[in-house]
């Protein structure tokens, strides 16, 4: 998962890029870039860390232009190095920036095809420079640098590329260009600004950028759908690439800002749904319970934990005090780093927890060993009992769309039964939210019977997979393979 921007304004955009980047920083912490373009000079800078550590004043001060993109990188498959930092950039034809966020899944397949048919050279393991170099071919083969040229390359790079994908383009002598892949599964948003100068356009993966940068959400952009916009804020958009809607259910699950519009559903009240369907299976798998307590484990939970204990008649405490100064674990490279930091980022307090039965809500249940250290520190903190619910259902399959959920094996409920699963978590109680509950909560009553992908979860996969492909994944995503590479690395 990753967070990308483009803006193409009336004065330099750098800084505006920046602050974007910050408000997706949640989406990803391991790297992040900027490319703007003055003129037919298109500037990179990038580096790893947080947004605030990967640029010098002095790099900010070159990033000049009215055109340019960011991006906020967290790793998938690929290697954890610097190198896999975007935007990548190319120089033939015209020079290319792109930066995206998502997952390929024929990405081996199109390496081959760029080296041997399209006679390009790909230097990293990122499946985003495999990405920028079939949109350079297709755009070269248009011969003519206009709107319709990045639409005819469009359409072919959706013909080729398989999978999940948002992308912001910069394109020297035209603009910017972005896209989605055909089923919509990584979002994107179009947004406008008025100005005494002119018209100032944004494209981002949430909606929460556009309002912290002061632009009106126009919309989110279409499935199969690209944009063009030039310099001179003309805005051109064509349907690419037929498909249908399957919105990752994963962002409104953890990833997303509550505060965010993904494909015009608000995901603070789909949150508040999943609180309001869990506790109604709550109270009808245990009419009688015994439950004093419900209490979030911070932050994507709390609107969840606040309608169930709403819907149980029960207190609702915060129980745990978050370090802020700790990234999302979730999103930590490997497995030691993430145990670590579940000490560190939490801790208990007493009070809430002495001689109580307390239900503790999570959005999800990945690898389970955060769960675990959770559950024992509730127990530590004095909890009689400790519940524990998870606002999604298990995870059992790898999502293969961009999100870093790892090989089946390290899925803590694959293979198990949820009792299983209950007993090796230590928890008195465990309880799943049902999919068919997650899927209507997040639908929600403007758009009942809303398909989604949910994968992860049913592993059902909207773009099919080739044989094998889960065996290759296996070598890339597990940690004991990431481990590997950084020891070589």
């Amino acid at each position: 998962m990753c967070g990308i921007i483009g803006i193409v304004g009336t004065s330099d955009v750098a800084a505006s890029l920046y602050d974007g980047l910050t408000v997706l920083q949640h989406r990803g912490q391991d790297a992040a870039g900027i490319a703007t373009a003055n003129g037919t000079q298109l500037r990179v800078v990038k580096g790893n860390g947080l947004v605030r550590d990967a640029f010098r004043a002095s790099e900010m001060a070159l990033l000049q232009g009215r055109v340019g993109i960011g991006h906020c990188r967290y790793p998938t498959a690929g290697s954890e190095g610097s190198d896999e930092a975007q935007p990548f950039y190319v120089n033939s034809p015209y020079g290319i920036a792109l930066a995206h966020n998502g997952n390929l899944i024929n990405t081996d397949t199109l390496r081959r095809e760029v080296f041997e048919q399209d006679r390009r050279n790909v230097n990293t393991e990122s499946d985003s420079e495999v990405l920028l170099n079939v949109f350079a071919h297709e755009l070269d083969k248009q011969r003519v640098l206009t709107p319709d040229a990045a639409f005819r390359a469009v359409e072919n790079v959706a013909r080729r590329a398989k999978g999940g994908y948002a992308v912001v383009t910069l394109v020297l002598g035209l603009g910017l260009v972005a896209f989605r892949d055909p089923h919509g599964i990584r979002p994107l948003v179009l947004g406008k600004r008025d100005t005494d100068a002119g018209s100032e356009y944004i494209i981002a993966s949430e909606s929460a950028a556009l309002d912290v940068l002061g632009f009106e959400r126009v919309r989110d952009i279409a499935p199969g759908e690209a944009v063009v916009i030039t310099p001179r804020g003309e805005l051109h958009s064509r349907q690419c690439a037929d498909g249908e809607l399957r919105s990752c259910i994963f962002e409104f699950v953890y990833f997303a800002r509550p505060d965010s519009l993904i494909d015009e559903i608000s995901v603070h009240k789909a949150r508040m749904r999943m609180g309001v369907t869990l506790g109604e299976k709550i109270l009808r798998e245990r009419p009688d319970h015994d439950i004093d307590v419900v209490i979030p484990i911070p932050d994507t939970s709390r609107d969840a934990a606040l309608e169930i204990a709403s819907v149980l008649g029960v207190k609702y405490r915060e129980g745990f005090n978050k370090n802020r100064y700790v990234g999302r674990t979730f999103i930590m490279p490997g497995q030691g780093e993430r145990a670590k930091s579940v000490r560190r980022k939490l801790n208990p307090i007493p009070l809430e927890f002495r001689n109580r039965v307390v239900l503790l809500v999570d959005d999800s249940i990945v690898r389970g060993t955060t769960s675990q250290q959770i559950v024992q520190m509730a127990r530590d903190a004095g909890a009689k009992k400790v519940y524990l619910a998870s606002a999604a259902p298990p995870v059992r399959h790898p999502n293969i769309y961009g999100i870093d959920m790892p090989s089946p094996e390290e899925l803590v409920a694959h293979g198990r039964t949820e009792q299983e699963v209950q007993e090796l978590l230590g928890c008195d109680w465990l309880i799943y939210q049902d999919l068919a509950d997650l899927e209507a909560a997040v639908a929600g009553p403007k758009f009942p019977g809303r398909k989604f992908d949910s994968s992860c979860f049913n592993g059902e996969y909207v773009t099919g997979i080739e044989p094998g492909y889960f065996e290759r994944l296996n070598q890339l995503r597990s940690d004991e393979a990431k481990k590997k590479r950084r020891l070589a690395g």
